[in-house]
């Protein structure tokens, strides 16, 4: 089916990702109010949800020209500061239990130890600092740079298969952290210090996270899982997009242990989410196209 033809053949109807949505709506909504006892301020989420269901069925349903269009097909990617930041709200902004023991454990195990708090230590590096840091920041290019690439080719299918895979991958990871929150070593072990956070990019990073970190939001890492899964989605349609996206997500991976912002699990986990995320939605998108 064409790109022109699939756009007009789903026309007022929900997509997958808009279900996706509705559904992570309803489930947070439901969490709110069970929480909204101890954590007043999940009230604000109720309402916020309501706008983003609105949103969604609006976006379905009304008739727009191509700018409109364009909107609805990234208009899941734009939500994802929203949904994030109302992960610290339903978590009570750091006053909910965690499960930082355990996954410390699963970490001696693994590891013998505990390398995001050591591995900086043994081996502090300027460069490598600098370096990983500006990986980790890369985040958010390796997540948006796909989207308006794919948008701007009109690569229809391939959008909307990369904003899926995405979307699914952040919203699993969400829904873990609201059900298994984990601090991360960025909140449990003394933060890095001297000239190994002295450089420009490590002082963005802390200055980014400072301003719209959630707690509770290290298991598995949505840094790793999403930049896993934006890559091979967005390989899947362009290769060299992939190619270039490879990179920075590659060494994303190392710096969330190395700069102590993950535990090494966390890192692991993320991997495997965002792979086997694609895989999926790859699979099944590719099964229906052939019926």
């Amino acid at each position: 089916m064409a790109n022109t033809e699939l756009v007009a053949h789903d026309r007022g109807r929900l997509r997958t990702v808009d279900l996706l949505l509705l559904a992570y709506v309803a489930v947070t909504s439901v969490v709110a109010l069970a929480r909204v006892d101890r954590f007043p301020a999940c009230r604000w989420i109720l309402l916020a949800n309501v706008l983003v269901a609105g949103l969604i069925l609006l976006l379905a349903r009304v008739e727009m020209g191509p700018a409109g269009r364009g909107l609805r097909e990234i208009y899941p990617i734009l939500l994802l500061v929203a949904l994030y930041s109302a992960l610290d709200v339903l978590n009570g902004g750091g006053h909910i239990a965690v499960h930082d023991a355990t996954v410390q454990r699963w970490e001696a195990a693994l590891f013998g130890g505990q390398p995001s708090r050591d591995w900086w230590r043994a081996a502090p590096s300027d460069s490598w600092s600098t370096v990983l840091h500006g990986a980790y920041f890369a985040y958010y290019f390796i997540i948006a740079v796909p989207t308006l690439v794919l948008l701007r080719s009109r690569d229809v299918a391939g959008l909307r298969r990369f904003v899926l895979a995405v979307m699914v991958t952040f919203v699993f990871c969400y829904l873990w952290f609201i059900f298994f929150p984990v601090a991360g070593p960025y909140y449990t072990f003394p933060r890095p210090t001297g000239e190994f956070v002295a450089n420009p990019m490590a002082q963005l990073v802390y200055t980014t996270l400072a301003a719209g970190s959630s707690y509770g939001a290290a298991f598995p890492s949505s840094h790793v899982a999403a930049s896993v899964a934006a890559t091979l989605a967005a390989g899947a349609a362009s290769r060299r997009l992939g190619l270039w996206l490879a990179v920075p997500t590659v060494l994303l991976t190392v710096g969330v242990v190395y700069c102590q912002m993950h535990y090494a699990v966390d890192a692991l986990a993320g991997l495997a989410v965002g792979a086997g995320v694609v895989a999926i939605v790859l699979g099944t998108t590719e099964s229906a196209r052939t019926k």
